[in-house]
């Protein structure tokens, strides 16, 4: 197998893009991936991954990514003939883009490859459709099934699961899986709303977060409630927005200038596991997505610097800790509480702010997850930095199946030069 390494790595500012098309937000994180990559035009790039969930809301359900490049093609910017394959997971799409690219490499079909994804959640003249969209997440065959596993889980803990139409159901599955680990383990809302806070703080130190401020911890619980336990503040935002990256080979990579070199980072492992109906105690997709690639990488979770987790609600990063070895099962919330997470904590997660402070257009997401630790193992993350990282992880959920998602991604990375 060869190394894979990333060479440029690019986020537009998640935020509600109502002025910007698809094809806008396209070239805008393109050129920015060139740049970084120490590109004029992407000549030397061989396949393309682009990955996107909602374009067909905005009338184009096919070729989505060709028509996108189609601008980009005719000015000579991306070179004419590269295929372009079009990668669909829910949230974990741009993951999946990226996972596809580093195996085209891998394999030694691809010297230079691309990852793009590309989002546009926010439809200013249509709230309910905006909702609605998210439903694409979940099995529209037997919808019911799901909803009956959630009331199982609600009896259990003693509550009601009543999703409503002012809100996504992806908020209410949340809550309800939150509950559940509370009732279980004694978490508590206040854990909940000390890591909704923490990352509203990284989040204020991010240029491209969706909401650049501060919340304290009492504000996040007095917010307005979702579903309980979670209020607004310990949600991720409607927003727009994209995120790339360019990969390469070794062979690649020691031609280029010293510059780019210096800059680049290694795709230590990349592994993507699958949903299932679990049981409510059993460990997630994500704990065995984090396995396979802490064995391909060869180290444990104790050797982790910087973690980007997939915290579409605030209960989210609790849980996922746990997942990925960072603590015990059950210890989530205290791990929380206790400071481990912060910037100077012993593992700083969700240094971006998170989803719910950097946002979640959900075909983007995965790449900007990327990007901020591509960002923070180049040591150009400024207030945000944490100090002497090597590996990072990220682990980025999509879709919902039972009582976890659909797929999940755990990506480690390393600044080995």
């Amino acid at each position: 197998m060869r190394d894979v390494y990333i060479i440029g790595a690019d986020s537009t500012q998640f935020k509600k893009w109502p002025e910007k098309s698809y094809k806008d937000l396209t070239r805008d994180v393109y050129l920015g991936v060139l740049r970084d990559a120490g590109m004029t035009d992407g000549a030397d790039i061989e396949f393309a991954y682009f990955g996107n969930c909602a374009m067909h809301h905005w009338g184009q359900g096919f070729i989505r990514g060709q028509v996108c490049f189609i601008p980009l093609v005719r000015e000579g910017l991306f070179p004419e003939r590269v295929p372009i394959i079009n990668v669909e997971g829910a949230c974990a799409t741009a993951s999946m883009a990226l996972h596809s690219a580093w195996k085209d490499i891998l394999s030694g079909q691809s010297e230079v490859t691309l990852a793009i994804g590309v989002e546009k959640i926010y439809m200013p003249d249509d709230k309910a459709k905006t909702f609605g969209l998210f439903d694409d997440g979940l099995d529209q065959f037997d919808k019911q099934e799901i909803i009956e596993a959630y009331k199982t889980a609600a009896a259990d803990c003693g509550r009601d699961f009543d999703p409503q139409p002012d809100r996504t159901i992806f908020m209410d599955t949340y809550a309800m899986q939150a509950c559940y680990h509370m009732w279980r383990y004694g978490t508590t809302q206040q854990q909940i709303a000390m890591a909704a806070s923490k990352n509203h703080y990284h989040g204020s130190l991010n240029p491209n977060a969706q909401y650049q401020f501060e919340v304290p911890v009492e504000k996040v619980i007095e917010d307005r409630l979702i579903s309980y336990p979670l209020t607004r503040s310990m949600c991720a935002p409607i927003g727009d927005g994209a995120a790339a990256a360019i990969l390469c080979s070794q062979d690649y990579l020691n031609n280029l200038p010293s510059g780019v070199q210096d800059r680049a980072v290694k795709i230590k492992a990349s592994a993507l596991t699958g949903g299932k109906y679990r049981k409510f105690d059993e460990p997630s997709l994500s704990h065995a997505a984090a396995q396979k690639a802490y064995q391909w990488a060869g180290i444990g979770p104790q050797d982790i610097d910087v973690a980007e987790v997939h915290d579409a609600t605030s209960f989210c990063e609790i849980f996922q800790v746990e997942m990925l070895g960072f603590c015990p099962m059950g210890e989530g919330g205290k791990f929380i509480e206790s400071g481990a997470t912060e910037l100077t904590g012993s593992i700083p997660v969700n240094t971006s702010g998170g989803l719910v402070s950097k946002g979640h257009p959900i075909g983007a997401t995965g790449l900007s997850m990327i990007y901020e630790l591509v960002t923070q193992l180049r040591g150009e993350a400024g207030p945000r930095q944490v100090k002497n990282s090597e590996f990072a992880l990220q682990e980025n959920g999509g879709g919902v199946i039972g009582f976890e998602e659909a797929a999940c991604s755990v990506v480690i990375l390393q600044k080995d030069r």
